[in-house]
């Protein structure tokens, strides 16, 4: 009979012969060719460098304040956004288990608890020395955000909070769930859609329009017409970021998942091409954007209370959000006419 230890048992030494074969490969990539989670994968190394935690997740982000300096890092499947800093300033609305944050600072994000399922505090030994992290998962296993320590942080609060949140049963099933895909519909009022669409007095009313119409994001780029959306070349934010360096132009860019989405506020300045992969290399901002993953890109304008907002916005294949990307914008404020004239030059397709 298989018993839960005898699998992971089985699971660890796959793990160790893909390391010894491929050593570079990262946790994200071994657990797809072992075709298991990530989270499911450094279970494997509890007992020797990583610890299961439990407990709120909420409290456990404002206690991250104290951790000092850090690097947080959140990803879709073709973005990754690295910075540098502080968890400065959190707040958090709603209640448990729909608890929202809002992180503002150096680090800012925006945190929706009901997907965090696993954490993690993990101590490794790389080629750099010990890499110490928080690492939290949602129920598919699949990573929702990481916290690495830097020299400057605080290593005595990462202690405590390891302990102070270590789980009970360190051994236990992780209870792996497949995530349910939303229900989406194409037959809908689109007078109407269009009109909501044209009244729109803030950014975020957008969420709520496509839950109301049940509508998937690329389909209503594709039905409100190229007034408010449409397409440009799939490798566009080459030439964005290039022209934004330039003219020093600060940007936004947003890249997430169902857990986190982690934004970037300012301007960017060393760009790097390493094979298929664009990079921001800047000293406390990395962007890391796999441009074999884009399968399009679209300008998008919504209006707001401030005038029309304009984004660009990349999808995969399977039409699921990889980042978007705007001027820099505070409410109330409309929005940088560079940015504006800069997108407005960009070739439709």
């Amino acid at each position: 009979m298989t018993t839960i230890i005898n699998t992971v048992q089985k699971l660890k030494e796959q793990y160790k012969t893909l390391k010894e074969e491929y050593p570079k490969t990262r946790i994200r990539e071994a657990a797809k060719l072992l075709g298991v989670s990530e989270a499911e994968l450094l279970a494997t190394s509890i007992g020797e460098g990583v610890v299961r935690l439990e407990g709120n997740w909420a409290d456990f982000i404002l206690h991250c304040r104290d951790l000092g300096r850090v690097m947080a890092l959140t990803r879709t499947e073709g973005c990754v956004l690295e910075h540098k800093g502080t968890f400065q300033k959190i707040s958090i609305h709603g209640s448990a288990p729909h608890q929202v944050a809002t992180v503002i600072g150096p680090i800012e994000q925006r945190i929706f608890f009901s997907n965090w399922k696993f954490g993690f505090a993990a101590e490794i030994q790389g080629a750099r020395g010990m890499m110490k992290s928080f690492q939290f998962f949602d129920q598919a296993g699949e990573a929702i955000m990481k916290i690495y320590l830097q020299k400057e942080s605080n290593e005595d609060v990462f202690e405590q909070l390891k302990n102070e949140y270590k789980a009970i049963d360190q051994m236990a099933d992780l209870d792996i769930e497949a995530i349910q895909a939303p229900e989406y519909t194409t037959d809908i009022d689109e007078d109407s859609f269009r009109k909501e669409w044209e009244e729109m007095k803030d950014t975020h009313a957008f969420f709520g329009m496509l839950k109301r119409y049940k509508l998937h994001r690329q389909e209503a780029l594709r039905k409100i017409g190229d007034k408010w959306a449409y397409r440009v070349d799939r490798l566009v934010i080459r030439e964005v970021l290039e022209k934004a360096v330039e003219q020093e132009l600060p940007i936004m860019v947003f890249a997430g998942n169902r857990g986190n989405i982690q934004i970037h506020q300012g301007k960017v300045k060393n760009l790097r091409q390493i094979d298929n992969w664009f990079n921001v290399m800047d000293p406390d901002f990395v962007m890391h954007l796999n441009e074999n993953t884009i399968d399009q890109a679209w300008v998008v304008h919504k209006n707001t209370a401030d005038g029309v907002v304009s984004s660009i916005e990349l999808f995969d294949a399977s039409g699921e959000l990889i980042a978007q990307y705007f001027g820099l914008r505070k409410p109330g404020i409309p929005q940088n006419v560079t940015w504006k004239k800069l997108v407005d030059t960009l070739k439709r397709i």
